[in-house]
């Protein structure tokens, strides 16, 4: 059994920056595959970026090069950096953790409002 709590999300304005953060308890944080997922009002829950067990990433195209996943498997925490934001980044944020093996896990979720 994985929680999964994520903090960081707010109000910046367009080019702005913010850093997701998701914490998970339980163990073997490592082995999980870890995902970013946004959705924003009357649209489907998207993958935003993921990072592997083995730290290799993958970024949807609407967010390459402004977006970095990252993941500190000693503090069971992964991390999204979102630099030069615009307003369709506007969405509820969700950390997932994902395993063949364990299960699917889901946090609560984190709003980030990009407006002026």
């Amino acid at each position: 059994q994985v929680q999964l709590v994520e903090s960081g999300g707010g109000l910046v304005q367009p080019g702005g920056s913010l850093r997701l953060s998701c914490a998970a308890s339980g163990s073997m944080f490592s082995i999980y595959v870890m995902n970013w997922f946004r959705q924003a009002p009357g649209k489907q829950r998207e993958l935003v970026a993921t990072s592997t067990s083995v730290a290799i990433t993958y970024y949807a195209d609407s967010v390459k090069g402004r977006f970095t996943i990252s993941r500190d498997n000693a503090k069971n925490t992964v991390y999204l950096q979102m630099n030069s934001l615009k307003p369709e980044d506007t969405a509820v944020y969700y950390c997932n953790a994902r395993s063949t093996r364990l299960g699917d896990y889901w946090g609560q979720g984190t709003q980030v409002t990009v407006s002026s």
